[in-house]
């Protein structure tokens, strides 16, 4: 930050010439110039441009936890939180749903969640028990997890798009004793009854017809309908902050998913964060079209209604045509994105509700930097909030004065404040390197490095509730990262830092790979080639060829017309990419997969690689020689693996 001894060497000149009888403006004059000769101008110049920064996040985090410590002093978890919302504007609006039309006022809201508890004690189910949800965003999601907050229930939020043996996996790995079941998914929950054991309770929710209602399942409504008629129901005492809200599953980019635990404090500080970094109002209507099943949608976009009082607009599934009627419709000001949604948005034609709107702040993570400007342009958006954060971390951070790119920033001059760092790891294994004295090695301004958020345990913005499962917990954790002995969570995620302390996401863990000597971004070389090809689908991620080291770049690319000339494209590409970031294989596909929050799923591609008898896909091979790509045929593919081509 400063050069070394820079303030030493100015506080004892300022102390000799004191001494030698000098007047004291004279003294300290001298001790500025010395300060500054030694370095330390970068320092007061990163203090200039970051002050005012800073001191606003620093009011961000104190304001979250005085109201986190207020409420934990009084008693109170989310269901007394939101049960006071709710008496003090009942008639409000609380929950929207743009597909339907359904409006659900607070006192609405808070009348269902009691009948839910009610029916959770009817059932048997005890304070600590596990009712797995699977539903599609609608305010009885809402309302269904809350309610069984309210009876001390802990909700395992399912996505909706499991099937099969992810979601017999994932209900298994809860250890639910009951499951919730939406009737526009009866389909999915018969194809694994078998697997879910008898004792599996089964309600079924909004059933659409006799073949929603499976045989060993029972109707919920009617259950809810008749506890409505008994009243408010008392909150149970005792449940603390700490007490387990919910389980939201990760999105299993890598893998099968994990079920992150969610106690109520982390549901506050995660809902308290995103409100006042962005300065949120009471009046503010949130358009809501996020999964409700993540984090997101349900803690960053509802969390916004259950603590705050606002009014939040959902749609179950995203619509780029309907978006900007929705919140013309609504008379939405603040707006939700994840992952690709802002890059969809641009590739629709113009209209005009996305002018006439009276949007004022996009939040969310994944806005590409460079379609940055472009949204906020063509949109009107006059605030992006972009954010970096995961369900389980405890190193979440945000960009609170629209850096354009940034997802947040940590401070260079108040950096004790919130304890978060990028340290330098091994690029094969992502391990943490190590100095002399067995600490991580913190990493320079302009050095991409593992994002580590040090773990306490009694600080409710750092702790770290990890996983259902204690193995998967014990792999996000570090030892002796910061200081000897402590602890620290491996966040899986490499950003870079500028001298300012704005933090730039590069990749997720295991997709920058290494090509002739350089680490290419695939993030990077995504956003190159999307926005060449006019917004379409890209997943880059590099391949092993036999025996040359590193991995080569492969793009797959969404191209259903087959309309892709790939020489105008390499064309194109020698102009804006370095040729160890051009890929050296493409595939083109009908369409590229997507998780449910709008991520690249790359698993199935990676394992494929460049084998033209793992896909039907048209492969095609960058020929350096030649300068053109070729097609790749079983002939190419054995000449390839063979040494054949100069890679």
């Amino acid at each position: 930050m400063r050069a070394p001894g820079a303030g030493t060497a100015s506080m004892a000149s300022l102390a000799l010439l004191w001494l030698l009888g000098l007047p004291w403006t004279w003294s300290a004059a001298a001790a500025f110039g010395v300060y500054v000769g030694s370095g330390g101008w970068r320092f007061l110049r990163i203090v200039c441009k970051t002050a005012r920064r800073d001191l606003f996040g620093l009011s961000v985090l104190i304001r979250v936890r005085l109201e986190l410590r207020r409420h934990r002093r009084a008693g109170r978890a989310i269901p007394h939180i939101f049960r006071a919302v709710a008496r003090r504007r009942p008639e409000r609006p609380a929950l929207v749903d743009a597909g339907s039309g359904a409006c659900w006022t607070f006192a609405q809201l808070d009348a269902y969640s009691d009948a839910v508890a009610r029916v959770c004690g009817r059932l048997g189910l005890a304070p600590g028990d596990v009712v797995a949800v699977f539903l599609e965003g609608r305010p009885e999601f809402v309302g269904l997890w809350l309610g069984l907050a309210k009876a001390g229930v802990v909700a395992a939020l399912l996505n909706v798009n499991l099937r099969r043996e992810p979601l017999a996996f994932c209900l298994g790995a809860s250890g639910a004793k009951a499951l919730v079941y939406g009737g526009e998914l009866a389909a999915a929950v018969a194809e694994v009854s078998p697997q879910l054991g008898k004792s599996l309770l089964k309600l079924c929710c909004g059933a659409l017809g006799p073949e929603s209602l499976l045989p060993d399942a029972q109707l919920l409504d009617p259950a809810l309908k008749e506890a409505a008629a008994a009243g408010p129901r008392a909150l149970p005492p005792g449940q603390g902050m700490d007490d387990r809200l919910f389980y939201i599953y990760t999105s299993g980019t890598t893998g099968l998913p994990k079920a992150a635990i969610v106690v109520h404090s982390r549901y506050y500080r995660m809902a308290a964060f995103g409100h006042h970094s962005y300065s949120m109002r009471e009046s503010d209507v949130l358009y809501d079209c996020l999964p409700l099943y993540h984090s997101a949608g349900n803690i960053m976009g509802v969390g916004q209604c259950i603590i705050y009082g606002l009014t939040v607009v959902l749609r179950k599934k995203f619509s780029a045509s309907r978006f900007w009627d929705d919140c013309v419709k609504y008379n939405c000001t603040v707006v939700q994105y994840i992952g690709e949604i802002c890059r969809y948005l641009l590739k629709q034609p113009v209209r005009e509700a996305e002018r006439r709107h009276r949007v004022r702040l996009a939040m969310g993570n994944g806005l590409r930097q460079a379609i940055w400007e472009e949204f906020a342009q063509r949109f009107g958006v006059p605030q992006i909030g972009e954010f970096y954060g995961a369900t389980e971390c405890n190193c979440s951070m945000a960009n609170m004065d629209g850096k354009v790119g940034s997802c947040g920033f940590n401070s260079r001059i108040l950096t004790h404040v919130y304890p978060i760092r990028l340290v330098k790891v091994n690029e094969e294994t992502m391990e943490p390197l190590r100095d002399a004295q067995g600490l991580c090695i913190p990493c320079q301004p302009g050095e991409p490095g593992l994002l580590v958020g040090q773990i306490n345990q009694q600080d409710p913005l750092r702790r770290f509730d990890g996983y259902v499962s204690d193995s998967a917990t014990d792999k996000k954790i570090a030892h002796s990262v910061f200081r000897k002995g402590d602890s620290a969570y491996l966040s899986g995620d490499v950003l870079v830092m500028d001298d300012l302390g704005y933090m730039y996401f590069r990749d997720r863990s295991g997709d920058t790979f290494r090509w002739r000597g350089e680490n290419v971004s695939t993030t990077e070389v995504e956003g190159v080639l999307s926005r060449l090809l006019g917004q379409t689908d890209v997943a880059v991620y590099g391949v092993a060829v036999p025996g040359v080291e590193g991995k080569a770049g492969m793009a797959a690319i969404a191209d259903p017309c087959r309309q892709l000339n790939p020489d105008a494209m390499y064309q194109e590409l020698q102009k804006v990419l370095a040729p160890y970031a051009r890929p050296i294989f493409l595939r083109l596909l009908p369409q590229v997969d997507t998780t449910g929050t709008f991520k690249i799923q790359k698993t199935r591609l990676q394992r494929e690689g460049f084998d033209p008898r793992q896909t039907s896909d048209p492969l095609f091979f960058l020929d350096l020689k030649q300068g053109h790509y070729l097609p790749l045929d079983e002939g190419v593919h054995s000449r390839l693996c063979a040494g054949a081509f100069a890679l």
